[in-house]
């Protein structure tokens, strides 16, 4: 994919006969050539496995063209704004795609459409909206925080201490993870001892991490990111501040990238809290098109979402490899 100033924009098209889903299947559906543009948030080690997966349907059903489209960061509002106005106005493009980065303006945005529309990895609200395709982001962050829990009493820490590293405030995937770590820890006899907002941006998570060490310099029992990038930056900070008390840390990370579980490959991370984004990314195209043919679709198509630790990490790398995912 080529940035071109605002956009990121990746014509793909079909080379494979019809078929069905190759993740569970739907029902058979016409040969018309539909035109699919999927709007992500930005591009990233999830993102990346999201646009594999919308390829993936593309090469296999020789009427579908998949248009991808990227702002330059994950707070470029109006690069996105942009985007989704094209095109919903554009006639040559049938139905759209969405990974919101504001779910409020996304909704009034899509309020006049014809076009069917499909929410991607985060959901807003609208009656315009065929579906949500995307990871149950509360329970999967309930399920790792279970496990950093569990990983804590291991160590002797029976109500652990925890800081969570969130995203964008307001944002409805990052509040719900927020939401699932917080409930694991409480369920658990922990204490939250505080939420630190970084807009998804390592370099914030760093300069969080640095305060959260020197505000609780005889350490605290675990930090949970909601994603990998600011957890892999957390994780460089414990390190190179030498703390002792920090050693033992439970770190967890969100989303299953390839350097993630690197990470918890050589115990940089303890757990890695992988989204299915391939399955994502495939889904939300095959639900855009099933809509096209005049099928129904579910509210919400569940993508998956699997804890990765020491346990199971071989199993997660050679799923990966399958699709050819890892490097």
């Amino acid at each position: 994919m080529v940035l071109a100033g605002a956009l990121c924009v990746g014509m793909l098209s079909g080379c494979g006969g019809r078929t069905a889903s190759n993740e569970g299947g739907s029902s058979a559906s016409s040969d018309k050539p539909y035109h699919v543009t999927v709007i992500v948030k930005h591009t990233d080690g999830h993102f990346n496995k999201v646009i594999a997966g919308a390829r993936a349907y593309d090469a296999e059903h020789d009427n579908v063209t998949v248009e991808i489209q990227s702002p330059t960061a994950a707070t470029a509002y109006d690069e996105q704004v942009n985007m989704i106005e094209t095109a919903l106005g554009n006639p040559g493009i049938d139905a759209v795609v969405i990974a919101p980065q504001q779910s409020t303006s996304t909704a009034t945005l899509v309020s006049s459409t014809d076009k069917p529309v499909v929410a991607l990895d985060t959901d807003f609200t609208s009656d315009k909206k065929a579906c949500f395709v995307g990871t149950g982001n509360e329970d999967a962050a309930l399920s790792g925080g279970k496990a950093v829990a569990e990983a804590c009493k291991a160590l002797g820490k029976d109500k652990p201490t925890a800081v969570i590293i969130a995203g964008v405030q307001g944002d409805e995937t990052h509040e719900a993870r927020l939401r699932g770590y917080r409930d694991a820890i409480e369920a658990a006899g922990g204490q939250v001892l505080e939420v630190q907002y970084t807009d998804t941006m390592p370099d914030k998570a760093a300069a969080a991490m640095e305060a959260i060490i020197q505000k609780y310099p005889n350490g605290v029992d675990a930090v949970l990111s909601i994603a990998d990038d600011m957890a892999l930056a957390a994780a460089k900070v414990i390190k190179d501040s030498g703390n002792t008390n920090y050693a033992d840390t439970v770190l967890c990370g969100f989303d299953g990238n390839q350097s993630a579980i690197e990470a918890v490959m050589d115990g940089s991370l303890t757990i890695d809290i992988a989204q299915m984004g391939y399955d994502m990314g495939y889904k939300a195209v095959e639900a855009a098109v099933e809509v096209l043919d005049g099928g129904k679709v579910e509210g919400f198509i569940d993508s998956g979402s699997k804890v990765v630790d020491s346990s199971n990490i071989d199993d997660y790398i050679s799923d990966m490899k399958t699709k050819g995912l890892w490097e």
